[in-house]
């Protein structure tokens, strides 16, 4: 089944997304923009969680300023764990989209906020519903496992979601004569069929941050480097992981710093994580990947529309709001749930 790139970005497939209202979108510069050069963002974001109720989640391809500001930072699978877990009252999602609607899904009763509501998702854009229930109508037998980078739309069609940290141990107890479809990332995939022994059908999906790093730049700056171990995320295409010594998950990568002997590391994956690296390990030396193009940039342009001053005014006007359809929500909180217990 041939699926074009126009497609996979079309109008109908970013309406895809769950609502996420916000009523200051129209207004260019309110009073709340116009004293943000005067303010102490930090201590005001810290008085509002209190006067909230509220707790902060980051990823780790978060800007710095916002990790520290952070309750929590972490992967996709740390960060749907503690939403599940917290009892605050307000939930801000300081990440993109799905991650945001993954807490809204977990908890329904709390209000979620998004600091910016454009801060969508390649892979999760990239994966329309009405295209990939075209798609799966040609599995009807198959076991469906998505990655945590969906809508909850197409979470909703999935028997289980997975994470890069847990994908190769969910595939691995779905029983072997049992047909698999995985979507979105193919790479991810592919990895994972190498790490499990496991054919699955591919959806046809990749991360535009992942494919962005260059075989060729690597190799020169292992010549530099000859003693730096290459880490890299399984979202990256197949070449650049066929010759890294370690391949894991955001959490992994990190840990993977702290344990290795290693002094120096080539790390090919968001560069946001090396805010993280540098503070748990100051002694080593962390290097970014670089991207093919020198106008290429290896950050990700949707996680990083998300700022402090963001952070602050979703949390002084309570929006961007997630909102779901509940019915939607019990259907894409099953396969999540499913996720959580084989974790």
């Amino acid at each position: 089944m041939e699926i074009s790139s126009t497609a996979l970005f079309s109008p109908a497939a970013l309406a895809a997304r769950t609502t996420v209202s916000d009523p200051f979108t129209s207004i260019a510069v309110d009073q709340d923009e116009r004293m943000l050069p005067l303010l102490d963002l930090e201590s005001e974001i810290i008085r509002l969680k209190v006067e909230l109720n509220a707790i902060i989640l980051a990823h780790y391809y978060q800007e710095s300023d916002i990790q520290d500001v952070a309750d929590v930072v972490g992967d996709s699978l740390e960060l749907s764990r503690r939403a599940a877990e917290t009892n605050a009252d307000v939930i801000v999602f300081a990440g993109v989209h799905f991650m945001a609607e993954t807490a809204k899904i977990l908890n329904p009763a709390k209000q979620v906020l998004l600091p910016d509501a454009n801060a969508g998702c390649s892979l999760a854009d990239g994966c329309p519903p009405e295209l990939f229930g075209k798609f799966l109508a040609r599995y009807p037998r198959h076991t469906v496992v998505s990655y945590i980078n969906t809508s909850a739309a197409v979470k909703a069609m999935s028997d289980i979601i997975c994470t890069s940290s847990n994908a190769a141990k969910i595939v691995s107890q779905i029983p072997i004569d049992q047909p698999i479809v995985f979507a979105p990332d193919r790479n991810l995939g592919r990895w994972v069929m190498k790490q499990t022994g496991r054919d699955m059908v591919l959806w046809p999906g990749a991360c535009i941050v992942h494919e962005t790093f260059s075989l060729r730049k690597i190799a020169q700056l292992r010549e530099q480097h000859p003693q730096a171990e290459l880490i890299a995320h399984p979202e990256c295409e197949e070449p650049i992981l066929r010759i890294a010594d370690f391949v894991g998950s955001t959490s992994a990568l990190l840990r993977r710093v702290k344990e290795s002997a290693a002094s120096e590391f080539i790390v090919a994956t968001e560069p946001g994580i090396l805010h993280a690296m540098h503070a748990a390990m100051p002694g080593k030396l962390i290097i970014p990947a670089p991207p093919e193009s020198n106008c290429a940039c290896n950050e990700c342009p949707h996680m990083r529309l998300n700022t402090l001053e963001k952070v602050y005014l979703a949390m002084k006007r309570r929006s961007p709001e997630i909102t779901m359809d509940e019915g939607l929500r019990q259907r894409a909180l099953l396969p999540i749930q499913r996720m959580l217990e084989m974790s």
